[in-house]
């Protein structure tokens, strides 16, 4: 039988899903082992199915693509990360890099070819929306960019949740979290909390509860 590219849909509209699985079914050379809603069942089933691929949508409940597409290299390294967004903000496209996508999209594109790109990631390209192809970090420019740890704290901050929660959430100290929120806001020129929620939003860089 000839190799398949196994594929796991994670997008929090099963209308969506359900288009993009319809779409996958039509391509001999991918199979679709999985879906789900939200950023914590997609950990959990790239543990138990181990898909190549996974097709990420950037916005879910609960933590969101970016943290998840974390979570998941840190337990599979090897897994391929296609992300697809409706943002084009560099600030986002460069967080979904450097967590290690190794694609971004944009799923409202009139030309979206998704089995293409899946099939582009799996055989080793990096896949970016051809609107994309001229913004800074593409050409190698610095950006300023927050870890995965802060990303993690600052969907918490967004929430409305105070420190102290934040580290219960975490399993940190209230300080630890304290020095993450200032240092995002020292790394972005950011002096309040409220200054930091906006950009968050506006850079979809969150979920918005």
């Amino acid at each position: 039988m000839d190799f398949k590219i196994s594929v796991l849909l994670v997008d929090d509209h099963s209308l969506v899903r359900r288009g993009f699985r319809r779409i996958l079914e039509d391509e001999a050379a991918i199979e679709v082992v999985g879906e789900c809603g939200d950023g914590e069942e997609a950990v959990r089933l790239a543990d138990s199915l181990r898909p190549q691929v996974i097709v990420m949508d950037c916005q879910l409940p609960g933590i969101n693509g970016l943290v998840a597409t974390r979570k998941i290299l840190e337990r599979r390294p090897d897994t391929l990360i296609l992300m697809l967004s409706m943002h084009t903000e560099e600030t986002l496209v460069k967080q979904a890099l450097d967590v290690g996508a190794r694609g971004y999209i944009l799923k409202n594109a009139m030309d979206l070819d998704l089995a293409t790109a899946i099939k582009r990631v799996a055989a080793g390209e990096l896949v970016l929306d051809p609107t994309l192809a001229g913004k800074q970090l593409l050409r190698g420019e610095t950006s300023q960019t927050l870890t995965p740890r802060e990303l993690e704290i600052l969907q918490f901050i967004v929430e409305g949740k105070s420190n102290k929660e934040i580290a219960q959430i975490l399993d940190l100290s209230a300080n630890t979290v304290a020095v993450h929120r200032a240092n995002m806001m020292d790394a972005l020129g950011i002096h309040k909390t409220a200054e930091l929620v906006v950009y968050a939003i506006r850079n979809g860089l969150v979920t918005i509860p």
